[in-house]
């Protein structure tokens, strides 16, 4: 059974850092993406970083140059290392994993955390 679950998450002041963890079991880093989205109440979950297994990243823009992602495999962990953060960064944080299928494909981000509240004040 895949599960991940996120922690870290928490209040903070704009400009502040905060550091979020994706656990992952149940599932081998593959070259599928493991990811971290976000979602606002009323809007829709928005992805803004992901990475692969031989440590490629892509970010949104709206995250660039403050958001870094990382994994740890031996401790079967993505993290979300997010500073200088917004007011506009306040959301629910995601964590989710494509699904390998067959040789070379992936079901993209077939499995889902259940989210962590991130909340930062001006």
């Amino acid at each position: 059974q895949v599960q991940l679950v996120e922690s870290g998450g928490g209040s903070v002041e704009a400009g502040g850092s905060l550091l979020l963890s994706c656990a992952v079991s149940g599932l081998a880093f593959s070259r599928c993406e493991i990811g971290w989205w976000r979602q606002v109440p009323g809007k829709e979950r928005e992805l803004i970083t992901a990475i692969d297994n031989r440590g490629d990243t892509r970010y949104d823009d709206s995250v660039k140059s403050r958001f870094t992602i990382y994994q740890d495999k031996t401790k079967k962990t993505v993290y979300l290392q997010m500073n200088d953060l917004k007011t506009e960064d306040t959301a629910v944080y995601y964590c989710a994993a494509d699904r390998p299928s067959g040789r070379t494909g992936c079901v993209k981000f077939n499995y889902w955390g259940q989210g962590t509240q991130v909340t930062v004040s001006s």
